[in-house]
């Protein structure tokens, strides 16, 4: 599993992260051709170094020319929709925004709907959020963690006049997350960089075990003279002992109008193309009608191009995508020697409580056919010859 770690020793904010996730190895082009990927007319990014205290890291400055239409959410979705994004990035980035809009609404005693990102922060916030979250996906992130967060003091101007310092809608984005409160007069922590890693950090605290690969080093816009305005990223991989946690993509339709033996056709054809697991559950639809759901499970790479062969090849009309986080054993393959042949299994590592083993179907079954045997009692020899060998 690959691992990115923000130490948010100055805060965090949009344009830092996009800063260290370049720093860290992800191209400068990709970031500047994202504006034009999200349709953003007169906007233009530009990267270069800045120099924070003893560090020198890569500063992302997002320029806007000329005037941007106001945006609610819905505006910023459909657009995040409309971009050449992978599926997954569009659903987190849309998430982030609509952690945003929440909490800008909760502030203003209003909904998420008639919430408006102003002008030029609309367009600064879509090229931060789609950027991080593309960046991430670009250096094969799979989970994300990071130190509490040093929020500052102080007051700040924004469209509604001077505020406080950490901003309403920040406090309320942070409920839950482990904060310290250094005497700063600045803005260490925007709603911005608040959403992004409330969003997708799973972990608030020290770096989990894991080999250190990259490390990446973002410039704030402010030269502090209290301590760097830097934000650091640090990747790479960690294989935790016995458990492992992965990011999957679950993809879904309803159907009941589908000839079933055409869907039971392509489930092998699905595994084929990338899915994990492919399945379809029995349900009743809308007015009574007998249907089914099918249900794929694949690495977020390979979703668009399930989802196209999913529409291309039954009557579904959409397909629902959703990102999720599964548990997994660390497993290995063996073979052991039993008076049916050589029979194949799997073994577990279960933490805490050793191993175990299941013996493959498909190995089962070819030496039950061979020997005339039942399946239970090939399944029973393979499971016996392993633990012979395990004792």
């Amino acid at each position: 599993m690959r691992i990115a770690y923000f130490d948010c020793f100055s805060g965090v904010s949009g344009d830092m992260c996009l800063g260290a996730l370049v720093s860290a190895g992800w191209p400068a082009r990709e970031l500047e051709a994202l504006p034009a990927r999200l349709g953003l007319e007169g906007v233009a990014i530009r990267v270069g170094a800045a120099k924070r205290g003893p560090f020198v890291a890569t500063r992302v400055e997002v320029d806007v020319a000329g005037r941007q239409p106001h945006r609610h959410l819905h505006h910023i979705a459909a657009m995040i929709e409309r971009a050449d994004l992978d599926a997954t990035v569009k659903a987190r980035a849309v998430d982030v925004f609509t952690r945003l809009a929440d909490a800008e609404a909760e502030v203003h005693g209003s909904t998420r709907d008639k919430v408006h990102f102003h002008e030029v922060g609309a367009a600064d916030a879509l090229v931060d959020v789609v950027g991080a979250i593309e960046g991430l996906r670009a250096l094969g992130v799979d989970e994300v963690a990071a130190s509490p967060l040093r929020l500052g003091r102080g007051a700040v101007m924004s469209e509604h006049g001077l505020i406080p310092v950490p901003a309403p809608a920040t406090t309320l984005l942070l409920r839950g997350v482990p904060v310290e409160m250094p005497d700063i007069e600045a803005e260490l922590v925007t709603p911005t960089g608040a959403a992004l890693l409330t969003t997708l950090v799973r972990d608030w605290s020290s770096p989990p075990a894991f080999t250190l690969e990259t490390i990446g080093t973002g410039a704030g816009g402010r030269d502090l003279k209290e301590q760097p305005n830097v934000l650091r990223v640090l990747i790479g991989e960690s294989r935790p002992a016995g458990l492992a946690r992965r990011r999957i993509v679950v993809l879904e339709t309803a159907l009941d109008d589908d000839n079933p033996q055409f869907v039971a056709a392509l489930l092998p054809r699905l595994l084929e193309h990338g899915a994990l697991d492919a399945m379809v559950v029995p349900s009743v639809m809308k007015k009574g009608r007998p249907g089914m759901w099918l249900i794929v499970l694949a690495e977020p790479d390979a979703c668009d191009a399930l989802a196209r062969m999913l529409l291309r090849e039954t009557s579904a009309l959409g397909v629902r995508v959703r990102s999720e986080e599964r548990y997994e054993l660390e497993r290995r393959p063996v073979e052991v020697e039993t008076r049916f042949g050589r029979i194949a299994l799997k073994v577990a590592t279960v933490p805490g409580e050793g191993e175990r083993a299941v013996p493959e179907f498909e190995s089962v079954r070819a030496a039950a056919e061979r020997s005339g045997r039942p399946l239970r009692e090939v399944s029973e020899a393979a499971l016996a010859a392993w633990r012979g060998q395990s004792d």
